[in-house]
């Protein structure tokens, strides 16, 4: 038996889906509507197919090619231009010899097909007109037939007055092969506005069958979402079909990962391979196709998710649908009948209000609140780098495909031929992505020195020493297992400045990426001699002597990082007798939880007291960061470390400056003056620290946060260089840290943040600057007010996320909490108001 599939839909009005799939090929569940069409001939003896196409042809072709993985026949009919939806099957004439069905392939059904051709043999019928009820026919053509079926009246989209039935046309028609003979060759024709009232006028054996059973014309948001629905609750076919029940309503393909404490209330398909973390809320009906993650506490409910996508950590979906190969980021929500196109990306905690519709492609801005479709361009701004670099999750966000077009935009922004050095810390991920842009660099005509994995220090040191003309450090976040965070620093080791990332960014999104010739391609080698490099003027920096003669004894936690196979040589040499922790590079430690984290360093401190030891040093993963435990086994608050860490410093070295952020304790200023010294205020950023730090009379910057900077050795965050100068400057003056720190003056701050949709920051700033503008006002980062002597406010926007930081200092910790709340109650008026008139 022979069948037409009319699949030359363009779908305009359920696009952005459309966009880059033509309507047959939109999934329903666990198969394209096309291919249940295809599994509902078969079923019922059809073996030759003839699909009639005209938008994105090839599309439709390349997926089912000749049907013989199907058990079908298929061959194709191309229009060039629309020829409707006759004008189609007429194309296809050559292959149609005998009485065909017609059946449309972008509609669901379940009709019995034998029945319909039994139907059509009884009545020894030209043509055929499967008719079906429907509770609102009037966005329908109307079929009325008398007794018999015969055809008696047609009524296209008619209203509730003139309406005479409610059996409406479906497409799917059975028909002789003379029919084709009143259709123009070439010529656009349809059938229920031309073909059928033409052989009703000729008196033609002209029928009407009212089928029973499910159909369902996937032409809408609605519709699709019915078909949807309705296919996962067993009215179309069985829903063994679907894939292995696993109980509830819940079926699944194969690889299908599921936490433990997930909730999944069906009707619900799971595709192959998907992946749902803790903690996961899913309510049917919903689908959710093949090798999506649905992260940690997402939640969903009556959505469809397609492939490849990943939704995160906290994510809310409320009746949306989300197209294939789409990033949701942490506590995202899309509200009830919106759309996201396919490669779109929407930050986190943006909010997609009901019915927006999302363009392919897009990217809406973190805390993003988006009440209108985004066709043209796109929401917020389209960067790279944020405060780590340019992070992601680890391939969804941050592809290997992605990480070489990265790697030959950033070899682009350098000289032809110059070295780069590239760096990675143990994870396989960043094995992975560190590859990828090794490949992007030497096809931009950069040679590439591989570092393999050595602490962050270690590369910025070796590139700086070896006049590289930059580097890279690829790391799994230290904050979040999932993310990958790719760092990219100058000749000089340090970060690069914001014009410099704005020209990698403009390479990277033009592709205007610099293409070396077959000669030209740069080389790849391994650079055997970092650490050796980096431990040599580790050494000529330090003063060895007096660490040995101080004979102190730490324990080290080297936190299963890549510090383990530097520091430890470098601290036998100076002498210092220490107890090691986590001494060898294992890749699960690289992120840990806050909880993991504070009780790690809780039992660093117990075990430097119950040792009788001198200090204790925690080292992040990385060899920037450095926590302490004193010798009393308390642990060492990151602040007032940093503060203790200013007065051994300025001891050494009376008179000259120490650079901190705006955001850190007026203590400083009481410590500087103990020793003549001056403190440098700065923005509450890494990268503006470091550059504070090259300038010339800073001895030491330091975040609050566990960076130190030393510049006289290195101008960038290094954990194992502060580890050996507090070693030195506790040596040299023969105190205890925990002495250090009773002499310290004491301080209150308290902090918190305050959420502001990024369209509304501009004009909280804006107030406050007018309410603060005096001179007992810093604006150094945010604005900073001077309450009295002792007393101050700091109210920051945060670069990356949609919110702001308070900040308060003052004589107790009562009176912090209490200029904390009231400045708190600000910025929230502000926000919620048009701010003071």
């Amino acid at each position: 038996m022979q069948a037409v599939v009319m699949a030359g839909g363009e779908g305009s009005r359920l696009r952005p889906l459309t966009i880059g799939r033509p309507k047959p090929m939109l999934p329903i569940a666990n198969k394209t509507v096309l291919g249940h069409t295809l599994d509902l001939l078969r079923q019922h003896g059809f073996k030759d197919v003839v699909i009639t196409l005209q938008y994105m042809a090839s599309a439709i072709e390349d997926f089912f090619g000749d049907g013989s993985a199907y058990g079908l026949r298929i061959r194709y009919v191309v229009e060039e231009t629309p020829l409707g939806t006759a004008g189609g099957v007429r194309n296809a004439r050559r292959y149609l010899d005998r009485p065909f069905l017609v059946i449309s392939g972008d509609a669901v059904t379940n009709f019995d097909l034998r029945a319909i051709m039994a139907f059509h043999r009884e009545r020894r019928a030209l043509a055929t007109i499967v008719l079906h009820r429907v509770t609102d026919p009037l966005d329908y053509g109307v079929v009325v037939t008398d007794a018999a079926g015969r055809v008696t009246r047609f009524q296209e989209k008619p209203t509730w007055g003139e309406l005479a039935s409610d059996t409406v046309n479906t497409g799917i028609y059975f028909m002789e092969p003379e029919v084709l003979d009143l259709i123009p060759e070439g010529q656009p024709y349809d059938w229920s506005t031309q073909v059928f009232p033409q052989l009703l006028r000729k008196g033609a054996a002209l029928y009407g069958y009212v089928a029973s059973g499910y159909w369902c014309d996937v032409g809408s948001f609605s519709e699709y979402r019915r078909a949807t629905a309705d296919v996962l609750s067993g009215k179309v076919f069985p829903t063994e079909k679907l894939g292995r029940h696993i109980g509830g309503e819940v079926y699944v393909d194969d690889g299908v990962e599921i936490a433990p404490d997930a909730q999944l209330l069906g009707p619900i398909y799971l595709g192959r391979e998907v992946k749902i973390k803790g903690g996961v809320v899913i309510r049917g009906p919903s689908v959710v196709r093949d090798y999506t993650i649905v992260d940690s506490r997402a939640q969903i409910e009556r959505s469809i998710i397609w492939r490849n996508c990943y939704i995160g950590e906290g994510a809310r979906l409320h009746g949306a649908i989300v197209s294939r190969q789409c990033s949701l980021k942490a506590k995202t929500q899309v509200y009830e009948g919106s759309v996201i196109g396919e490669g779109s990306v929407i930050g986190e905690a943006a909010v997609i209000q009901p019915e927006v519709k999302i363009w392919p492609g897009k990217e809406v801005d973190r805390g993003a609140m988006v009440r209108t479709s985004i066709i043209w361009g796109s929401q917020g701004r389209r960067v790279l780098f944020g405060r780590y670099g340019v992070t992601g999750v680890v391939n969804v966000d941050v592809t290997p495909e992605f990480a070489a077009r990265l790697g030959a935009a950033f070899g682009a922004s350098l000289p032809r031929n110059a070295d780069v050095t590239i760096n990675r810390d143990t994870h396989p991920g960043s094995r992975m992505i560190k590859r990828a842009l090794v490949s992007g660099l030497p096809s931009a005509g950069l040679n590439v020195k591989d570092l393999q994995s050595v602490p962050i220090p270690v590369a910025r040191l070796y590139t700086r020493k070896t006049q590289a003309a930059g580097g890279v450090h690829v790391r799994i976040s230290p904050f979040d297992p999932r993310v990958v965070d790719i760092r990219f620093f100058g000749a000089d080791g340090m970060n690069l400045s914001k014009a410099e990332e704005r020209h990698i960014e403009r390479i990277f999104f033009r592709e205007d990426f610099r293409r070396a010739f077959v000669d030209d391609i740069g080389h790849i080698e391994y650079a055997l001699d970092a650490v050796p490099t980096y431990t040599r003027h580790f050494l000529q920096a330090v003063d060895t002597d007096a660490v040995r003669r101080g004979g102190l004894r730490a324990v080290v936690d080297y936190a299963y990082a890549s510090t383990s196979q530097v520091l430890p040589d470098i601290l036998e040499q100076m002498g210092v007798n220490t107890i090691p922790l986590g001494a060898r590079v294992d890749s699960k430690y690289l992120s840990v939880s806050h909880e993991a984290f504070v009780q790690q360093r809780q039992q660093l401190a117990t075990i430097v007291k119950a040792l009788d030891c001198d200090l204790g040093i925690r080292l992040d993963v990385g060899g920037e960061r450095l926590y302490l435990a004193d010798d009393q086994g308390n642990v060492v608050p990151e602040p007032l470390a940093c503060l203790a860490m200013a007065d051994l410093v300025l001891r050494d070295a009376p008179g000259r400056t120490v650079a901190v952020p705006v955001n850190q304790t007026s203590a400083f200023e009481r410590v500087a003056r103990r020793y003549g010294g001056s403190i440098l205020r700065t923005p509450v950023d890494l990268a503006s620290l470091m550059q504070t730090a090259s300038g010339a009379g800073v001895v030491l910057a330091s975040d609050g946060t566990g960076a130190f900077i030393f510049p006289d050795f290195l101008p960038v965050a290094d954990a194992m260089m502060a580890s050996a100068r507090l070693l030195q400057h506790l040596a040299r003056h023969g105190a205890r840290l925990s002495e250090v720190l009773e002499e310290l003056p004491a301080f209150h701050v308290a902090s918190t943040t305050v959420e502001c949709p990024w369209d509304l920051k501009g004009s909280v700033m804006r107030h406050l600057h007018r309410a603060f503008d005096g001179p007992q006002t810093q604006v150094i980062d945010g604005v900073k007010a001077f309450l009295s002597e002792a007393e101050w406010v700091l109210v920051r926007p945060d670069p990356d996320r949609p919110l702001f930081h308070v900040t308060a200092e003052a004589e107790s910790e009562e009176q912090a909490q209490a200029i904390l709340a009231t400045y708190v109650a600000l910025v929230e008026h502000l926000r919620d108001s048009d701010g003071p008139r």
